[in-house]
């Protein structure tokens, strides 16, 4: 079981988007994600989120919230309990990043980029205001989403 964090940062219509194309081996390779990665020992979500931050973009998070948590469930990996963030707020300057390459791109053209099928759908909950905080569980065979539910309800799986 691995803890991991990812966070969307958001400049007005777009969001900052890590395109994975850098590293050998990556579960990610070619996706665009957005920026986060694993816990390290005696971190909490924030303290995880605050540090892969800062090391995969240079920026310092001065404004974020706690999203939901998204538990992945795969054939091929261990099971992930993604814990999701966005900001508004940060200092520092951009700068380049040894897993990918960062873009802002504009939420409407998000999932024209390839992506994981399951996102489409947390983006979707992300980008609405009244959204409380929520769980997802997403299982994968391979790379197909097989099963989605949102607080402990099925949902229909998106494409």
């Amino acid at each position: 079981m691995i803890n991991t964090t990812l966070c969307y940062l958001q400049r007005g219509g777009d969001y900052l988007m890590l395109h994975r194309i850098k590293k050998e081996n990556d579960l990610n390779h070619d996706k665009w994600i957005g920026i986060g990665g694993k816990f390290e020992d005696k971190e909490s979500p924030e303290d995880c989120l605050l540090r892969e931050v800062r090391e995969e973009t240079g920026l310092t998070l001065t404004s974020y919230r706690y999203r939901g948590l998204v538990t992945f469930v795969s054939d091929r990996w261990p099971t992930e309990y993604m814990h999701l963030f966005t900001a508004d707020g940060w200092t520092g300057e951009l700068k380049e990043c040894d897993e990918g390459v960062l873009e802002w791109i504009p939420r409407s053209t998000l999932l024209s980029l390839p992506h994981w099928a399951g996102d489409a759908i947390f983006l979707d909950l992300i980008g609405r205001t009244d959204t409380p905080f929520f769980s997802l569980k997403l299982c994968y065979q391979g790379e197909e989403l097989t099963q989605a539910v949102l607080d402990g309800k099925a949902l229909p799986l998106p494409g």
